[in-house]
């Protein structure tokens, strides 16, 4: 098989795009250790909302109008996805490793694949069937470790690890019941709206609990700053162009693959910037889940 040199740039852009995401838990993994989790969404998505507003204002269509029922859909999916996502997100993060975090996350693909076929009746492949096994092996390992009855006896790790479970049903929510509105008008104008949309939500919720105020922002450190910069503007805004730019030119199929990099580089990143154990259970239900997303992602032959 030949690859068109513009294949080659999506696959470039991709696996970027997947480091990048990869390396949002570690950010979040850093400044939920200190910081609020709805203050950090809001700061997060304030920004990545900035950003996404000023992508569309130069784009060739700008912004465009939506009826009703699309308002009423992009405000289901900021909420899904946006808001109850990331208050999971950072809240989870404060109790358990990036790396264990993003395995969990990674299953993603497994879920949308086994909701799709019940809600939808899409096809469901012999390779998918087994790559949702392996996916939702992986994480039963990952999340149990070592000692079922550590896991029960730990407070932390149990909500964390339900926190970030918080996170997959959001997520499936959010790309399951979106489709209808990427087809009417599309993926770009779908992320930014559902983000300004989040981005809203959660900051009058920070507002009402009083967690966005002066003090709290300008006890923000300069690590704090970079971290959230990094979660809004490049893995929130910039991270979801490129990949619907990749999707657009190479397919979702094939771009879905991409979704594995994710947590292999959170892995690497945990170990070498936040000091986290690479154990046993990481190992094995890491390269589970890995090759579950694989599979689940391989187009099956006509």
């Amino acid at each position: 098989m030949i690859i068109k040199s513009d294949d080659y740039s999506s696959y470039i852009k991709l696996t970027i795009v997947s480091m990048i995401w990869g390396g949002t838990f570690i950010a979040g993994r850093f400044i939920s250790s200190d910081t609020s989790s709805l203050l950090s969404a809001s700061v997060r998505f304030i920004l990545a909302a900035f950003v996404l507003i000023i992508v569309i204002a130069f784009s060739k269509k700008g912004f465009i109008k939506i009826n009703k029922s699309q308002i009423a859909s992009i405000t289901m999916l900021g909420f899904f996805g946006i808001y109850v996502y990331n208050l999971c997100f950072f809240y989870g993060l404060k109790y358990i490793d990036a790396s264990r975090a993003s395995l969990i996350v990674a299953i993603n693909p497994a879920v949308i694949a086994t909701v799709s076929y019940f809600l939808f009746k899409e096809k469901m492949s012999t390779i998918k069937t087994v790559g949702i096994s392996f996916c939702l092996f992986g994480a039963g390992i990952v999340i149990i470790g070592n000692n079922l009855s550590t896991l029960l006896s730990n407070k932390g790790d149990m909500i964390g690890d339900i926190s970030i479970l918080g996170c997959v049903i959001s997520w499936v929510i959010y790309s399951v019941f979106g489709r209808k509105t990427i087809n009417e008008i599309g993926a770009l104008y779908t992320v930014a709206y559902s983000v300004i949309a989040g981005a809203l939500m959660l900051t009058v919720t920070a507002l009402v609990t009083g967690d966005i105020n002066s003090a709290a922002l300008i006890s923000l450190s300069m690590s704090d700053l970079i971290s959230l910069i990094y979660l809004g503007v490049v893995g929130s805004a910039i991270a979801y162009v490129l990949y619907y730019d990749g999707i657009g030119k190479i397919g979702a199929t094939r771009a879905g693959v991409f979704i594995a990099l994710n947590p292999l580089t959170a892995i690497l990143g945990g170990v070498l910037f936040l000091h986290e154990k690479f154990t046993v259970s990481i190992c094995i239900g890491g390269i589970l889940i890995i090759a579950g997303i694989a599979m689940t992602n391989k187009k099956t032959a006509k």
